[in-house]
């Protein structure tokens, strides 16, 4: 004898010996997850057939499951009040995630969780369940008749009007039994009510009487026990009420739901382009959320007018092989897009990409002898050279929409930079300011924004004489490219490069890797600390030394902000050589006073760290940052602020948004053996 032919019989079972016998909370939330996946299945599969037929065992199911739900509810009431509001992890989940630290509202949502289960879902189910049964019995004798009078002129056999007739009935037991089934749904539905009552008001009576808890405390615990409670009882027999509807309402149907939808919405493209007009027309409303009313307005229009321009073109073609094969060029698109990771294929954005105008497409066309993809290649090799971090493939595009002498940069999908070069001209650049004028086309270099002039190659040699630094188009365009590329590479850093950077290090130093991540520290904070470290410039190449000082200091600390500091001080040789002119360094330090202001005014939550300035204050510090950076400009080509290390990360936070490329240093990034030059300091007052 077969074990499964008893399955069923044994569960059920099972399910009424839980409700006498005390079950340990890991088998309770072991039996929640079944529950769930049982109604999830139960809905699914409502949703995928094509008739009410297909699935004639709902009925039963609907009893047994309304069984199980009840007999864990009793379960889990009695570890809520014996266990001190433990009833497992499920519970807790739910009755946290819920709450959300907030007990009365979060009791307040789960109560309008139980009253539109109840008074929306279950009622309408019931109510469509004993309408739909008193119709299939009064339609009963009308549909006997029609298989009577089939198989009197002969449109059907015998055998086909036997098989009606046993359709017929089954359909007629089956609504019957829908009717009384639905009744079991809003029972449970009370019965889950009047539990999740006792449960808080019995648990808080046990809890504050027999327990050792505070008032606030037993409130806290016995609401999370009684909402997790309710919801795990709610959420199965949600879906399973759902289910009921579904199936009910799904009599006349053909196929399964999915392709109802879209057939019949799709059947109709004028309904399509009138709904968008209207929807439109709600713009003039006034304030209306125009961004979002027109992409739906817009996008109804052209859906509904797409489907009449592919109908009328149907129509018109009047050549048969030519109708085929646009049905076969159609059906092979859906068929290519019925799998859905070729649909993930289309909504993808590129992590880089350039558009250029139609006059730049033979620079970068490598058919047309264009070189720009080579130079991107040796860029990526000196970019990863120099930082650590591999640039990902950079996506090149025509663009039609834009001027032919222009080109855009895209990050993730968004427009960042935009430039323009003139085809077989150079652009000459006096950086001195002390050169001879040329005749050429007036133009700012665009990625430092530098003057210069468009000259042709004619004129090339005599501004080389006269001291111009003469570039051609492409590295123009490179520059540019790459540039933008270090300001954002914090933003390219991806999750998947970080695996493979580790995998690099993994080849000579498996140990390091193994002990830090992810024993010290997880795989999401440590691309943080190296998005910290490239969101300043600083290079992630020597992998091992940023590792060994998670090692040293992940135990103790959490924070990846502060975590990041000390992996700069580790890197303090290579911070040294990016920023230091052979032995010296010219800096401007910081004023002990506002040193003292900012240490004052760092607060801490629950997010981290914040500093709470007087905005007068703030204001003052940036007027005397600004004052001086422009004292200095003519010495110094790049400005520094030298703090102490640990006022560096609340200053940079303070001024990055007024001077987001200004550079930030503590003492302890820089070798002892650099000469400091302090060319300025910032003083609160002068």
């Amino acid at each position: 004898m077969k074990i499964t032919q008893h399955l069923v019989v044994a569960f059920v079972v099972l399910i009424i010996a839980l409700i006498i016998i005390p079950l340990p909370p890991f088998l309770l939330d072991f039996m929640f997850i079944i529950n769930i996946s049982i109604s999830l299945m139960i809905l699914l599969t409502t949703m995928f057939i094509g008739g009410p037929l297909e699935f004639p065992i709902f009925p039963s199911l609907l009893l047994i499951t309304t069984l199980l739900r009840l007999a864990l509810n009793i379960s889990s009431t009695r570890l809520i009040l014996s266990n001190g509001g433990d009833a497992g992890q499920v519970i807790k989940t739910f009755g946290s995630f819920v709450l959300g630290g907030n007990a009365v509202v979060g009791f307040i949502i789960f109560i309008i969780i139980i009253l539109v289960q109840f008074l929306v879902i279950t009622k309408g189910a019931e109510r469509i369940s004993e309408v739909t049964a008193r119709f299939t019995l009064d339609a009963m004798p009308g549909k006997q008749m029609a298989i009577d009078a089939d198989l009197s002129s002969g449109v059907i056999t015998d055998e086909q009007a036997k098989e009606r007739r046993i359709n017929i009935q089954r359909e007629a037991e089956f609504y019957g039994s829908m009717d009384g089934a639905t009744k079991l749904v809003k029972g449970d539905a009370i019965a889950s009510m009047i539990i999740a009552v006792i449960n808080l008001i019995a648990g808080s009576i046990i809890g504050m009487v027999q327990g050792s808890m505070d008032i606030a405390e037993v409130i806290s615990v016995y609401s999370i026990a009684t909402v997790g409670d309710g919801l795990v009882s709610q959420v199965p027999g949600l879906m399973i009420s759902v289910a009921t509807a579904m199936i009910v309402t799904r009599a006349v149907s053909e196929s399964n739901l999915n392709e109802e939808v879209i057939k019949q919405f799709l059947s109709q493209p004028r309904v399509l382009i009138i709904a968008g007009i209207s929807v439109s027309m709600m713009c003039l409303i006034p304030g209306a959320p125009i961004l979002q009313i027109l992409p739906i307005a817009l996008f109804l229009i052209f859906l509904g007018y797409s489907l009449i321009r592919k109908a009328k073109v149907v129509v018109e073609t009047g050549v048969e092989d030519q109708m085929s094969q646009m049905m076969d060029e159609e059906n092979n698109e859906v068929e290519f897009y019925r799998n859905i990771d070729n649909v993930y294929n289309v909504i993808g954005v590129e992590p880089i990409e350039m558009e250029f105008g139609y006059s730049l497409l033979p620079m970068v066309d490598e058919r047309s002898s264009g070189n720009f993809i080579d130079r991107i290649v040796i860029f990526r090799k000196q970019f990863a050279l120099d930082m650590g971090v591999v640039i990902p493939t950079v996506r090149l595009r025509d663009n039609g929409m834009i001027n032919p002498n222009q080109y855009l940069i895209k990050i993730k999908g968004e427009e960042v930079a935009k430039g323009e070069v003139l085809v077989d001209y150079f652009l000459a650049l006096d950086s001195g300011g002390n050169s001879e004028p040329i005749e050429g086309i007036e133009t700012i270099e665009p990625a430092y924004g530098i003057k210069g002039k468009w000259i042709t190659e004619n004129e090339k040699e005599m501004a080389e004489v006269y001291g111009y630094t003469v570039i051609d188009a492409i590295s123009v365009i490179v520059t540019h490219m790459s540039e933008v590329i270090k300001k954002h590479i914090n933003e390219l850093l991806s999750r998947q490069d970080i695996n493979t950077l580790l995998e690099n290090v993994s080849k000579t130093d498996p140990a390091i890797v193994g002990d830090v991540i992810p024993n010290i520290i997880s795989i999401a904070d440590f691309q943080k600390i190296l998005i910290n470290l490239l969101k300043e410039g600083v290079p992630i190449r020597d992998l091992h030394s940023i590792l060994e000082t998670l090692s040293d200091h992940g135990v103790t600390i959490k924070d990846t902000d502060m975590l990041t500091e000390y992996v700069r001080q580790k890197l303090k040789r290579t911070i040294t050589r990016k920023y230091t002119d052979g032995n010296s360094i010219k800096v401007i330090t910081l004023d002990q006073e506002i040193e003292n202001i900012i240490l004052n005014s760092a607060k801490k939550n629950e997010h981290g760290t914040y500093l709470a300035i007087d905005p007068q204050v703030v204001e003052k510090i940036v007027e005397r940052v600004t004052e001086q950076i422009e004292r200095v400009k003519d010495i110094i080509d790049r400005s520094i602020i030298l703090t102490s290390p640990i006022v560096r990360i609340y200053f940079k936070r303070l001024i990055e948004q007024f001077f987001g490329d200004l550079t930030v240093l503590s003492f302890n990034e820089i070798e002892a053996n650099i000469q400091i030059q302090v060319i300025g300091m910032i003083k609160l007052e002068n």
